[in-house]
């Protein structure tokens, strides 16, 4: 199969993480030739070296990557599958040559624990121009496209969670000092913070601090730039700024963490597959549509209510509960029974087929049909 991806960047990285991952898998793991459209380039280079931001075109891990602008190179047509990523249409030209040879066409849906994506997972949608749409919805169950996993991952994982000096050796790689790494083997617990711009940062802070054991706050350089300030007290936890990193190496990042807060869709799942404590900031929307879908994954994750209570602080900052949602969710008992269900998230959703196997599947089967 030959297939074009296009990626419009809305949320920073989650976007643009989600496409590079389909386009490696389908590439690595079924054999296709993929060309992505990327309308950012700046952004998708903080989370993959080697991209160029300058380039109209490139090659990566044998992908091929199109700098998505206002004028896109007309000689680039449509090939076997077009797959537009959050319901961003292709451009007009490239639409002009979909006409003449009736791709595939994928709208990949976000990501939804509601119930209704099941009866909408892999629609048609007749246009006037005579192409057919068809959506595509990641999901949780066996109804839904699944999630993107790379085979291998859990044994990967299981190996460095093992290896205090490998998590060791990691960390240090990536500019966490030696005094936090002997902090952590004392028996601090390690966190990690992608968060939002509106998360309680101060609030988390505070329990924190007030939790008995001593903690190791990991967070990416430019997230939540109050965060050192909120950090200052005597018992607050000590912080380490790490830079950007490789998708890979984001993985290894949240599976050396003992609780993983995170944003967004990409990181969200890629936080399950660490089998740890996460708290998800879900990307906010008008109306509070988010909190909807919030509380339809919440439905699923099998983590106990003081979690819940947590993830629902954290994601309505207003009404100031963060901190003590914290603090029940970390006492002894309450966090046994949440990394235990973090275990059992992440082996019930391992269970169930790739989301890049399943997408291949789906359009091969289309593709016949043509």
């Amino acid at each position: 199969m030959q297939a074009d991806i296009f990626c419009r960047v809305v949320d920073n990285y989650g976007d643009i993480g989600v496409c590079w991952r389909l386009a490696r898998r389908l590439a690595h793991g079924r054999g296709w030739d993929v060309r992505l459209w990327v309308d950012d380039l700046a952004s998708f280079a903080r989370i993959q070296p080697g991209i160029v931001p300058g380039l109209p075109r490139q090659q990566l891990s044998g992908i091929d990557i199109v700098h998505w602008s206002d004028s896109p190179d007309a000689t680039l047509a449509a090939r076997d599958v077009v797959i537009e990523a959050f319901a961003c249409d292709p451009p007009a030209g490239f639409l002009d040559s979909m006409r003449r040879t009736h791709p595939v066409w994928i709208n990949l849906e976000y990501l939804s624990a509601e119930p209704w994506v099941e009866s909408c997972h892999g629609l048609p949608s007749q246009r006037p121009d005579g192409l057919i749409k068809h959506f595509y919805f990641p999901g949780f169950t066996a109804a839904t496209g699944g999630l993107l996993r790379e085979p291998g991952l859990s044994a990967e994982r299981d190996a460095l969670q093992a290896s205090t000096q490998d998590q060791e050796t990691f960390l240090k790689s990536l500019g966490v000092a030696q005094d936090l790494l002997l902090r952590r083997r004392d028996g601090a617990r390690t966190v990690s913070l992608f968060c939002y711009p509106t998360a309680p940062v101060t609030a988390l802070a505070e329990a924190l601090a007030a939790d008995p054991r001593p903690s190791v706050l990991l967070a990416p350089e430019g997230v939540a730039p109050g965060l050192e300030a909120a950090c200052a007290a005597p018992d607050a936890p000590r912080v380490a700024r790490l830079p950007f990193v490789a998708q890979p190496d984001f993985d290894r990042l949240l599976w050396c963490c003992d609780l993983n807060f995170v944003r967004g869709e990409d990181s969200f799942v890629r936080a399950a597959w660490a089998a740890r404590p996460l708290v998800w900031q879900i990307y906010p929307q008008e109306e509070n549509v988010h909190l909807e879908k919030l509380e339809a994954w919440l439905a699923r994750y099998p983590a106990p209510e003081t979690a819940h209570s947590l993830i629902r602080a954290w994601n309505e900052p207003q009404t100031g509960a963060t901190a003590r949602a914290l603090s029940a969710a970390l006492a002894p008992e309450a966090w046994e029974s949440w990394a235990s269900a973090a275990w059992q998230w992440d082996a019930s959703q391992a269970a169930l087929p790739d989301l890049a196997e399943n997408l291949a599947d789906f359009c091969a089967e289309l593709a016949k049909k043509r």
